[in-house]
C-alpha cells in the first residue's frame, strides 16, 4: 500500500531557482517495482553483500538508467504504457556546512512518491504538478551521499486528478531535484503586490523560516530607489507598505519586472516581481483599470513531437513563443500547474496565465481524503506562484458537475483559495451550459459558479453538440452580470487531411476551419463575453483517444499537430485575434 501522507511541511520556499543550489539532475538508477518489493528489501539503503554466503537480491548494481528530469515513458521502450512503481537512486557529493540549512527540494514528481536520504525517509507526497521539499540538515553527511525515490503513477479513485483523464499520465521525476544551502535563520517565503486598489502602493509581507520577533528585514527596488525595512513579530513574519511613485504597471503589451532584492541577517535572495490590478466590473475584466478581451489558448506541459513532458527553459520558450505568435495575450494551463519555468517565460513575454488545479470530472466529492489532497494541490500552487504577476486567475475545477457534494467541496476550496489569496480572480470551467430550446439560448444552472468572479465555459458545438440553429442566431443567457470566457471549444482534425467542411467524421481540416468560423459567428452573440480559449494550442498524447487511423493516441483538436504544422483553423483564431488587439 503506497503512503499518501501530508509531505514534511506545506511550507515552500519562495524563489528556490534563485538560491544558492546544487543541482541533482542528470542520469539516475532506476529499478521497476511492480510487485512493490523494494522498500521491505531496503532497497534505500543501498546495501552491499559483506561475506562469501552474503547476496543482494533486490539491488541498483547493473540498473538501468533514467534521465531526471524526465518521465520515463519516452525514456524506454518497456516503459511507454507503464503505470506502476520505480525506484530512483544516486549518489551525490556534497559538504554538511555548519551553521547552515540543507532543504532537498523537488519541483515535481508524478505522481507521489517517497524519498530516502543516507537510508532515512525525509518526504511523502502525493501530486505530480507541485513541488514540495524537505530540510535535511542532520541527514545530509559529508562527502557521498545516497538519495532513493519511490515514485508511483497509478491511476486512483482518490487522487487528482482521478481514474480517467484526457491526458497521458506520465510517470517519474519529471521537474529538477535541488539541494539549497541557506544560513541558519533565512527569508523563507515572501509576498509581493500591489495594496488594494492602489496602482502605486505596494504591500509586503516576509516570512522568516524561525519565529524570531525583532530581526530587520529590508526590502529593496533599486530600480525605483526604494529601500524600506521592517521588524518581524513573535512569529517570524514582517509586513511593510510604501509608496513607490515611479511605478510602471505589467501588462501585455508592456511587461515590467522589477528585481526586488530582500535581505536579513546573514541572507539575502533577489526576485523579478512585477505589479499590476487584475478586478471585474460587471461583465468587463479589468487590467489595469482598463478593459481587456482575454485572447487565451490552452496547452499542455508536453513537447508532443517528443512525446514527453517539457521541464526545461528550452521547452517553456517554445510553448509560450508558440502561443504569441496565435496573437494571444494570456495561456491556461490545462489542467494542472506547470513548471516554474514557463510560468516565468510567459510573464517575461506578456502573456497573462490562467492557472488550475487538476479536479478534472470524476473526482469523489464526498471523500475528506479528496478534499485533503485538492486543499494542498492548491495551497502549493498558490505558495509556488503568487509573486507571479502574470497569474491573474486561479482555477479550481474543470468540467465538473453540479451537486450537492460538489458544489459543498468546491465552495470550501474556493474559500480556501481567496484565504491565501485575494489578489486574483477566481475562476472555474463548465461543460453543463446547454441550449433551451423552448427559451432559444443557452442558459446555465450551476449555483457554485455564481460564486466565482469569471465564468469558463467549455462548449464543443458541432461536435459534441449538434448546432440547433444558425450560429449567427443562438443566443446565450449564462450567468449575464458576470464576464464570461469561452475557456474550451473546437474539434478534431488531422494534419493534411482535406475536403467534407460539412462532415464531422471526416476528421479534416476544412472541418474544423469550417467550426471555427461558426463559433466565433456564435459568440457576437454573448453580451458578457470577455475571452475566448479555443482547445488546444498542440495535438497532444492522451490514451483516451483511440481511433486507430485518426488519432492513434492522440488528441486532434489542437491548431498545430505534434509537429508545430499550422493548421487552417490557425490562421482563423490568428486573424481574429489579431483583429482584437
Amino acid at each position: 500500500m503506497f503512503l499518501t501522507a501530508i509531505l514534511t511541511s506545506l511550507s515552500l520556499i519562495t524563489a528556490p531557482y534563485n538560491r544558492d543550489v546544487q543541482l541533482l539532475d542528470g542520469q539516475w538508477s532506476a529499478i521497476i517495482d511492480q510487485y512493490e518489493t523494494g522498500t521491505g528489501k531496503g532497497i534505500y539503503i543501498d546495501k552491499k553483500p559483506e561475506g562469501k554466503t552474503d547476496f543482494i537480491e533486490f539491488s541498483w548494481d547493473g540498473a538501468m538508467k533514467l534521465d531526471v528530469p524526465g518521465d520515463w515513458n519516452h525514456q524506454r521502450p518497456e516503459l511507454w504504457w507503464y503505470e506502476g512503481t520505480i525506484w530512483y537512486s544516486r549518489h551525490f557529493n556534497t559538504e554538511k556546512e555548519p551553521g547552515r540549512r540543507k532543504l532537498l527540494y523537488f519541483a515535481g514528481v508524478s505522481c507521489r512518491c517517497d524519498v530516502y536520504l543516507n537510508g532515512q525517509k525525509v518526504a511523502t507526497h502525493e501530486g505530480a504538478f507541485t513541488p514540495f521539499q524537505a530540510d535535511v540538515t542532520d541527514i545530509i553527511r559529508d562527502g557521498d551521499n545516497f538519495i532513493a525515490v519511490r515514485v508511483n503513477n497509478n491511476r486512483l479513485a482518490s487522487a487528482i486528478p482521478a481514474m480517467s483523464f484526457d491526458w497521458w499520465n506520465y510517470g517519474g521525476i519529471t521537474r529538477e531535484v535541488m539541494l539549497i544551502s541557506l544560513p541558519e535563520t533565512y527569508i523563507d517565503t515572501w509576498f509581493i503586490r500591489l495594496s488594494g486598489n492602489s496602482s502605486k502602493t505596494v504591500e509586503a509581507e516576509v516570512q522568516l523560516s524561525s519565529n524570531e520577533a525583532g530581526r530587520k528585514i529590508t526590502i529593496e527596488i533599486p530600480e525605483l530607489g526604494i529601500r524600506k525595512s521592517a521588524l518581524t513579530g513573535a512569529d517570524g513574519k514582517a509586513s511593510a507598505e510604501f509608496k513607490a511613485p515611479g511605478l510602471k504597471l505589467w501588462s501585455p503589451g508592456q511587461p515590467v519586472l522589477y528585481s526586488v532584492r530582500l535581505s536579513s541577517g546573514e541572507d539575502s535572495v533577489e526576485d523579478e516581481i512585477g505589479f499590476r490590478q487584475i478586478v471585474t466590473d460587471g461583465t468587463k475584466v479589468l487590467l489595469n483599470g482598463n478593459p481587456v478581451f482575454l485572447r487565451c489558448i490552452s496547452f499542455h506541459e508536453e513537447i508532443a513531437k517528443e512525446s514527453r513532458r517539457a521541464w526545461s527553459e528550452k521547452d517553456a520558450e517554445e510553448l509560450t513563443k508558440a502561443a504569441a505568435a496565435l496573437g494571444c495575450n494570456m495561456i491556461r494551463l490545462a489542467h494542472y500547474p506547470q513548471n516554474e519555468h514557463i510560468v516565468r517565460m510567459a510573464e517575461r513575454m506578456g502573456l497573462m496565465i490562467w492557472e488550475e488545479i487538476p479536479l478534472w470530472q470524476g473526482i469523489d466529492f464526498t471523500s475528506g481524503e479528496t478534499y485533503g489532497k485538492a486543499d494542498r494541490y492548491l495551497t502549493e500552487m498558490i505558495a509556488r506562484d503568487r509573486n507571479r504577476c502574470a497569474i491573474c486567475f486561479w482555477s479550481i475545477s474543470n468540467e465538473t458537475r453540479p451537486g450537492k457534494d460538489r458544489d459543498a467541496f468546491l465552495t470550501r476550496l474556493l474559500a480556501r483559495g481567496k484565504e491565501l489569496d485575494s489578489s486574483r480572480l477566481f475562476t472555474s470551467a463548465f461543460d453543463v451550459a446547454y441550449y433551451i430550446k423552448e427559451a432559444g439560448e443557452f442558459q446555465m444552472k450551476d449555483s457554485f459558479a455564481s460564486l466565482l468572479d469569471v465564468i469558463g465555459i467549455n462548449k464543443y458545438m458541432g461536435w459534441y453538440a449538434p448546432w440547433p440553429d444558425d450560429p449567427e442566431n443562438l443566443r446565450w443567457n449564462v450567468f449575464p452580470g458576470k464576464p464570461l470566457i469561452i475557456s474550451e471549444f473546437g474539434c478534431e482534425a488531422k494534419y493534411g487531411r482535406y475536403g467534407n467542411a460539412d462532415t464531422a467524421s471526416s476528421w479534416s481540416e476544412d472541418y474544423q476551419a469550417e467550426l471555427f468560423k461558426k463559433n466565433l459567428a456564435m459568440f457576437r452573440n454573448i453580451d458578457n463575453l470577455a475571452g475566448i480559449s479555443p482547445w488546444i494550442l498542440y495535438d497532444f498524447r492522451s490514451p483516451y483517444r483511440q481511433h486507430p487511423a485518426n488519432q492513434d493516441f492522440f488528441n486532434r483538436k489542437g491548431l498545430l499537430s505534434e509537429n508545430g504544422e499550422r493548421k487552417k483553423a490557425w490562421y482563423i483564431i490568428h486573424d481574429y485575434y489579431n483583429e482584437k488587439k
